[in-house]
């Protein structure tokens, strides 16, 4: 509760975009809430731009920072000031990355209350009179439903869940391999496995924050292949990664490391190498020819 009375500037202020969709823009609560998605999103447009170019620029500088986690691997304190020189040195943040998503905290928290208590009786209004014995459900006759979601405010359950969390998982995976081209391999995985971690928590929330978060995973995706084409690829193309990728990427993720890499193979094609005479082809020496056996001009 008092986490919310902290929020409540912020809840009162979504809650008046929200109403004015509705009574004045004529929409229903659901794409009233598409509605303020899409006015959120157009708002952290800057600070989207911003991400971007912080994301390209660590992308074309992934080989220095490798060098360096490779020369200070033993030492995790120099390691880290190393990193900050050299961020501070080539004017890169690295946290510039999650500035758009921590801005959209406040109006995900703002509208899970809005759902749960303020718009609850506005958005599923008790359609009987108290007494009645059998209640009309919520959706049934008044504006709660959006598409084939009965109840906004409330958990979503049976095809209606899965239906949810398939379109959550979904454009949550998509718009995670577009916006993590610049990292590594590991934090790329971290973040793919992100959603199917958060799936334990969303199936208690209320239907329409689902709605909410799948409409700002599509306007993601589509962000991302507009600003590409404008600005650029955040990482510049490996011509063999590109090639065997496969979609998006994905086929660099999970393909076995070639055997030869690192020192450890390096030395030992340098060893086979060396040890091959030269001159000589690899593989079994040839069969010599068999001399015949000369005879004696005597006959019997």
């Amino acid at each position: 509760m008092v986490f919310a009375n902290i929020l409540q500037p912020l809840i009162d202020f979504f809650e008046a975009i929200l109403r004015f969709f509705h009574d004045k823009g004529d929409l229903g609560w659901g794409t009233s809430i598409v509605a303020l998605t899409l006015v959120v999103r157009a708002a952290l447009l800057p600070l989207t731009l911003k991400q971007f170019k912080s994301m390209q620029a660590m992308g074309r500088l992934q080989p220095e920072i490798k060098a360096l986690q490779a020369k200070y691997k033993d030492d995790r304190e120099r390691l880290n000031q190393e990193m900050m020189k050299f961020y501070r040195e080539n004017k890169v943040n690295p946290l510039a990355s999650c500035l758009p998503i921590v801005a959209q905290l406040p109006v995900f928290l703002g509208l899970f209350y809005m759902l749960k208590k303020d718009l609850r009786l506005d958005i599923c209004p008790s359609v009987n009179p108290i007494g009645t014995t059998n209640p009309v459900p919520c959706g049934s006759s008044n504006d709660s439903s959006f598409l084939f979601i009965p109840d906004l405010t409330n958990k979503a359950t049976g095809a209606v869940l899965v239906a949810l969390i398939v379109l959550y998982v979904g454009t949550q995976l998509v718009s995670s391999v577009m916006s993590t081209v610049s990292v590594d391999r590991n934090q790329r995985l971290l973040m793919l496995g992100l959603p199917f971690f958060f799936v334990v928590f969303i199936w208690n929330f209320p239907a329409g924050l689902l709605v909410y978060w799948i409409t700002t995973n599509a306007w993601t995706i589509v962000q991302q292949l507009i600003v590409k084409k404008r600005l650029g690829p955040m990482r510049p193309p490996t011509p063999d990664k590109e090639q065997a990728g496969g979609f998006m990427g994905l086929g660099t993720l999970f393909s076995p490391k070639p055997a030869s890499t690192g020192p450890a193979g390096t030395v030992a094609a340098g060893l086979a190498t060396a040890e091959r005479p030269k001159g000589r082809p690899s593989g079994p020496p040839p069969a010599s020819p068999r001399k015949k056996k000369k005879r004696s001009g005597r006959r019997r």
